[in-house]
């Protein structure tokens, strides 16, 4: 009989209970818990948890290995919590009792229910895996016979976004109660549930290995959670061992922190071949902190809401963003606005060069506007992908400044992602009710973060913060070629400026 494995899984249940426990002791937590096992008698403790985690580029690859054991005296269902990570991707998960090897399968969750309560009335060794929220899965697992050692083996990837160069990973050990405002009394589900409380100590080992690969040298290794031992191999990555006397530090979650970035550009490549295909994966760093000199000249065009529902101080932060980035500008530099409502109007046929009249002009341009009209973004993006290039060595930057308030997301994002090798775009919301979605959607297929501006008091300080993210591109134009072979499924298909 197969598992049966319902969406994301991730590890580590916390504490044993009885179902016959009193309830007056339950509290708004998950716990793990033997169905119908005798008080003090029957058990299924975890005796050993180990994470093997490899982390390549920016994808962590993470395998977790769980020994449990049977040691009463009657066959036992146990239902028992994990914590995960929001971000992982379960895509194996396997029992072994004694010589019984059990692989999962995904399928619909009532039916995957009713599979498995059909597989445990007829005796057979089941499981079943839900997910209770998006970070803590539930599975129950069926007739596990007295003296039946069972080992899990969980794994997940999970996509790394580094911040300024520096990487993290966690993974999770702990499922933290839920409060459920009072609501106990009729709470018999996820919520009416035990935990293991702070400051105890976890009754199972815990251990866990890495490997670090970039292709490059990888820096300044280190656990603010856990002490830690690290091998560095140079330009061949870095292992990490937990070390000895963490085996009792399952009871907090293990964060794992290193940076790639230093003073000149890195690029490595990363190959794995699985016997049937060959891998590859290619990281470039920018430096730490680019010189003047290694900055491409920029270009800018400004995308900005001048519609009805920016009237007021989102228009008037608007105009004062517009104005402090267009003054920051290089003469080396060149810029563009669009203005844009039920139409759009360009400042110029052509980017112009950010001299003091030029400026001067723009500024002139912008504080003339009052918020009128619809809002007619995907037109005014489309306009600006097809301004000419002066100078094709220039990185051009798109921001968008607007509430966000359209119906066209999905085809905005897609405009957006097919010409991330013309333009970068940075998304800046201004406005009391911000279009989140829109906002934090075009930044991430943009390559950028998004900025969130919601009161007039705001405004400098993340106009100020959003220049100096998007004041210094290192690499533009990037061109990619596969001489002497044939790539296929290459990601992005697009590649922007860095």
């Amino acid at each position: 009989m197969k598992n049966l494995c319902l969406f994301l899984l991730l590890c580590l249940p916390l504490r044993v209970f009885s179902q016959t426990e009193d309830a007056a002791d339950q509290t708004l937590s998950p716990y793990f818990m033997v169905k119908g096992a005798a008080v003090g008698v029957d058990a299924l403790p975890l005796k050993n948890t180990a994470a093997q985690v490899n982390i390549a580029g920016v994808i962590a690859d993470v395998t977790v290995t769980q020994t449990y054991v049977n040691s009463g005296k009657t066959p036992l269902e146990a239902i028992y919590v994990f914590p995960a990570s929001t971000n992982a991707a379960v895509y194996g998960l396997t029992m072994t009792i004694g010589k019984r090897r059990i692989t999962a399968r995904i399928a619909e969750r009532n039916k995957a229910r009713a599979d498995y309560e059909k597989a445990r009335s007829e005796g057979k060794r089941a499981s079943l895996l839900e997910e209770e929220r998006p970070n803590v899965f539930q599975m129950n697992v069926a007739n596990i016979m007295p003296g039946d050692t069972i080992d899990v083996a969980l794994r997940y990837t999970e996509l790394l976004v580094p911040e300024s160069g520096h990487y993290e990973f966690v993974y999770p050990t702990v499922v933290g109660p839920r409060y459920a405002n009072g609501k106990s009394a009729n709470n018999t589900g996820f919520t009416a549930m035990l935990y293991q409380h702070s400051g105890m100590e976890p009754t199972y080992q815990f251990h866990l290995s890495a490997h670090l690969a970039a292709g490059m040298p990888i820096h300044n290794v280190q656990s603010p959670s856990h002490r830690i031992q690290v091998s560095d191999h140079g330009a061949g990555g870095a292992d990490v061992l937990l070390d000895d006397s963490e085996n009792s530090g399952g009871n907090r979650d293990f964060i794992l922190r290193y940076s790639l970035q230093q003073e000149q550009t890195e690029a490595g490549v990363i190959l794995y071949d699985d016997g049937k295909e060959k891998f590859f994966l290619c990281m470039a760093q920018p430096p730490r902190q680019p010189k003047p000199s290694e900055i491409p000249a920029r270009e800018y065009i400004f995308v900005v809401d001048v519609s009805g529902s920016m009237n007021g101080f989102p228009l008037d932060v608007s105009k004062k963003l517009l104005s402090d980035l267009i003054g920051s500008l290089r003469p080396a530099d060149r810029f563009n606005v669009i203005l844009f409502a039920g139409t759009s109007n360009l400042l110029a046929e052509n980017s112009l060069k950010a001299s003091a009249d030029n400026v001067e002009k723009a500024k002139q341009f912008i504080d003339k506007q009052e918020g009128s009209g619809g809002t007619e973004l995907l037109p005014a993006l489309e306009r600006a992908l097809k301004l000419p290039r002066n100078d094709e060595a220039l990185s051009r930057s798109i921001v968008v400044v607007t509430d966000g308030y359209i119906d066209v997301e999905a085809e905005s994002y897609e405009l957006v992602r097919n010409n991330l090798d013309q333009a970068n775009l940075f998304a800046f919301g201004i406005g009391s009710s911000v279009n989140r979605l829109l906002m934090e959607g075009l930044a991430h297929v943009g390559g950028g973060v998004p900025f969130i501006v919601t009161t007039q008091e705001e405004g400098a300080n993340a106009a100020a913060q959003f220049r100096k993210y998007i004041d210094t591109p290192a690499f533009s134009q990037v061109k990619v070629r596969f001489p002497g072979f044939d790539a296929y499924d290459v990601e992005p298909s697009h590649l922007p400026d860095v």
